[in-house]
């Protein structure tokens, strides 16, 4: 059963939606395919910081109030992470044994009827043409532990917005965000197998495809046919550097 909308969300509607609105145009389609009660995972492709933002507006305008898995680094202020944590965020802290901890809670959250929000990606992607890259676990392992329903989202319009990495957005003229929900990834057949590493791997998959997919609509484009995969990439570089430290290049570069 679904709570009531906690105090967080009611006053940040109030005051971000009307901002929002001024200089956006949101474009939703099929939203009502996102559960109306219940416990799901939303999964999306990220395109830009305002990504959360865009997705929580969506979620909101649906009768739902998202749950983040969100960079434990914003939970350290002592005002936002006041807010954070009243609205039921999760903190991750990645590249570390701690992001345990953020998955149980992700599951956790599933398990009592909340609609978490996914970027499987991990971060903005870094695919020259902003198409989904290759997904991280996360969101499948969410999946098969809970069996709840794992619906797609395929964005597009917000890197217009904000560029990726980019500190100052363009205003004027206003952006249309369009978001595209898909009907839940079929994982059936998979939670009804043991739990492995190849399983895990195979519902990553199905869940980027479906994500992809609903992008290419949005764009009315064709995908590549291999997904970038950031993590290859690297090592084809010999990068080692952790993802933040890639993050702050990129926007202090914008």
């Amino acid at each position: 059963m679904q709570r009531r909308r906690s105090w967080p969300f009611v006053v940040g509607a109030a005051i971000l939606k009307p901002l929002y609105l001024a200089f956006t145009r949101p474009d939703w389609r099929e939203g009502t395919k996102i559960p109306a009660t219940g416990g799901c995972v939303l999964v999306l492709n990220h395109i830009s910081h305002v990504d959360p933002l865009t997705a929580a507006h969506l979620v909101h305008d649906h009768g739902r109030e998202p749950r983040y898995l969100a960079k434990a680094g914003l939970f350290r202020g002592r005002v936002l992470g006041y807010f954070l944590r009243s609205a039921g965020q999760i903190p991750v802290q990645r590249s570390s044994r701690h992001a345990v901890g953020a998955y149980a809670a992700a599951v956790e959250a599933v398990q009592a009827g909340e609609c978490v929000v996914v970027y499987p990606e991990g971060t903005i992607t870094r695919d020259p043409d902003l198409w989904p890259m290759t997904g991280k676990s996360g969101a499948a392992r969410i999946a098969l532990a809970t069996g709840c329903p794992v619906i797609p989202v395929g964005q597009w319009g917000a890197h217009t917005l904000l560029a990726p990495y980019a500190t100052k957005p363009r205003l004027f003229p206003r952006s249309t965000i369009t978001m595209l929900v898909g009907d839940p990834v079929p994982l059936e057949d998979l939670r009804a197998r043991e739990i492995s590493p190849q399983v895990i791997h195979e519902a990553t998959e199905r869940i980027m495809d479906a994500i992809t997919e609903l992008v290419a609509e949005v764009r009315g484009e064709t995908p590549p046919e291999e997904r970038f995969d950031w993590v290859r990439h690297r090592a084809q570089q010999g990068d080692d550097r952790p993802d933040d430290q890639h993050d702050d290049l990129r926007r202090n570069a914008s």
